[in-house]
């Protein structure tokens, strides 16, 4: 995986997003109820509070969890809720270890269909169905990872030239689109 994301807005994050499956689950994992672009910069500045160029799964399960969110907490912190989020990578990164050897992209290196990979997506902690559907329309959009059926298995997110998510902001001008959109369905729901 070497690819430019744009989703941090920031060049050393969105380099670390793009050569990094662990720092791209990452992003995701953090983007709830801060700024996407905050979220998504997220991975970078835990790598630089570590003294890493990459994240490493092993090296953060293995971390004691009140350094780890001391690290997540540090100002300015990675999260609104540092705490329970480095619980989460905590337990990410676990999960990555026990499953699947610490490789983040083996998780859909050999998904043999969207559907699949959705639940395997699922399966990871913190990722519910929509950031599943989420993540993999980033995947298949973005990264070229298209199993058989990925557009289906995302959903909503999956479809072509939408600006509903993360997965579809490749600059300032799709950012802005998302945004838009976000807060049209916001507004509908009120």
């Amino acid at each position: 995986m070497d690819v430019t994301l744009h989703l941090a807005q920031e060049p050393a994050a969105d380099a670390l997003l793009g050569r990094s499956p662990l720092a791209a689950l990452t992003g995701m994992l953090l983007d709830q109820q801060i700024p996407m672009e905050w979220a998504f910069k997220g991975p970078r500045t835990i790598a630089d509070r570590l003294g890493t160029e990459e994240l490493d799964a092993h090296e953060i399960a293995a971390a004691d969890p009140e350094a780890f969110a001391a690290v997540l907490a540090e100002k300015p912190a990675v999260h609104r809720y540092p705490g329970s989020m480095a619980k989460r990578v905590q337990q990410l990164c676990q999960y990555l270890v026990e499953h699947y050897d610490g490789d983040a992209e083996a998780v859909w290196r050999d998904a043999g269909s969207g559907a699949e990979l959705r639940r395997r997506l699922e399966d990871l902690p913190g990722f519910g169905k929509q950031k599943a559907q989420i993540f993999l329309a980033l995947l298949g959009k973005q990264l070229g990872v298209t199993p058989e059926g990925w557009r289906e298995a995302a959903g909503p997110y999956g479809e072509p030239d939408s600006f509903r998510s993360v997965a579809d902001i490749t600059g300032p001008d799709s950012l802005a689109k998302v945004r838009a959109y976000k807060q049209e369905m916001k507004a509908k729901k009120k």
